[in-house]
């Protein structure tokens, strides 16, 4: 009988988001035009290749406000910032660059909404991520975070008739769901937020990982450990039906071993990940055999988000053109076939 032949399936989407895309270039541009050094607070987005490159440009990453100079240019990672932080930044005359991505703007915007019209708000998220301290801290007395469907018997509220849930932009959507059902179950009059939080990028990148899933002996997902968005395509691929899956940053990391006995192996990239490193992926795969690559594609994205009006407003200033293409995943370059 003849060998079967090796092939990786390639999701589509993976890579950047409109978000993502949206930061990285505030600061690449920001350092284009100010000059550097440009601060960021926290890692703009979370990926170690990333944060990497731009401070090898002249971005000084610092955990918070109070680590740059008075009257400096300080960047507002993608995830947000709470009204403290900018209070904070303010007190401290810093010039920012808010590069919070839009999506989370929503959900920061609803807390505020329902606050407002005094609501108990149940934040779904994961405490302590860069995101949810933001949210949470638009309203603090009025929003508490639940973790997972575990924690939906802790949950206390003042009135269970005026109850509202929102959610982190980056978590699993199968998860979430069943806390959300669970919730509901404690308290019936649970209201859903106006629109879904979990973003359209996570979404997309979770249904192409379900659709390959089932077909892989192995899923590899190119992305940070402290990628929400990137560890929940690990879990992802595992319920959908994938034999083995494991996250890398880079092509370096991954295990040869885990090749051993593998037709099809599963390649995907969380939202904050360049192209190039899953291209590395694609070339260590192709020097184990792997060379035949099938593109999954489920959805394809063409949003696009506006510079940060900070920065958008200098650059206009200055007559600097601020037009960019969206650096979106290519198609796979080798004997691709879509399925």
């Amino acid at each position: 009988m003849a060998e079967q032949r090796k092939k990786v399936l390639l999701a589509a989407p993976r890579g950047y988001c409109a978000g993502v895309d949206r930061a990285v270039i505030a600061v690449e541009k920001a350092l284009e035009h100010y000059g550097a050094p440009v601060y960021v607070r926290k890692e703009i987005v979370h990926n170690k290749f990333v944060v990497e490159t731009l401070a090898a440009r002249g971005a000084i990453f610092v955990d918070d406000t109070d680590d740059v100079p008075e009257g400096a240019r300080v960047v507002f990672s993608a995830h947000g910032v709470s009204p403290a932080v900018l209070a904070a930044a303010a007190a401290r005359s810093l010039q920012t660059i808010d590069a919070t991505c839009p999506l989370v703007t929503k959900v920061h915007k609803e807390a505020v909404r329902f606050a407002s019209d005094d609501y108990d708000i149940l934040l779904i998220g994961h405490a302590g991520h860069e995101e949810v301290e933001g949210t949470l801290g638009e309203a603090p007395e009025h929003i508490q975070v639940v973790n997972s469907p575990d924690e939906v018997d802790q949950v206390t509220v003042r009135d269970p008739e005026k109850l509202i849930w929102i959610s982190q932009t980056t978590l699993s959507v199968d998860e979430t769901m069943e806390t959300v059902r669970r919730l509901r179950e404690r308290f019936p009059s649970l209201q859903d937020p106006p629109s879904d939080d979990i973003c359209y990028a996570t979404q997309n990148r979770q249904v192409a990982v379900k659709k390959l899933a089932p077909d892989c002996d192995v899923v590899i997902t190119v992305g940070s450990a402290n990628s929400s968005n990137s560890v929940r395509l690990v879990e992802v691929a595992l319920d959908a039906g994938a034999l083995a899956s494991y996250r890398v940053d880079t092509a370096s990391e991954v295990d040869l071993a885990w090749l051993e006995g593998a037709t099809t192996v599963g390649l995907t990239s969380g939202a904050s990940v360049p192209e190039i490193l899953v291209r590395d992926v694609l070339e260590l795969l192709a020097r184990e055999g792997f060379v035949h690559v099938e593109e999954v594609r489920t959805a394809t994205e063409d949003l696009m988000f506006s510079l940060p009006r900070e920065l958008r407003t200098d650059l206009k200033i200055a007559g600097t053109p601020i037009q960019r293409e969206r650096r979106v995943a290519p198609r796979p370059e080798v004997a691709a076939e879509t399925v």
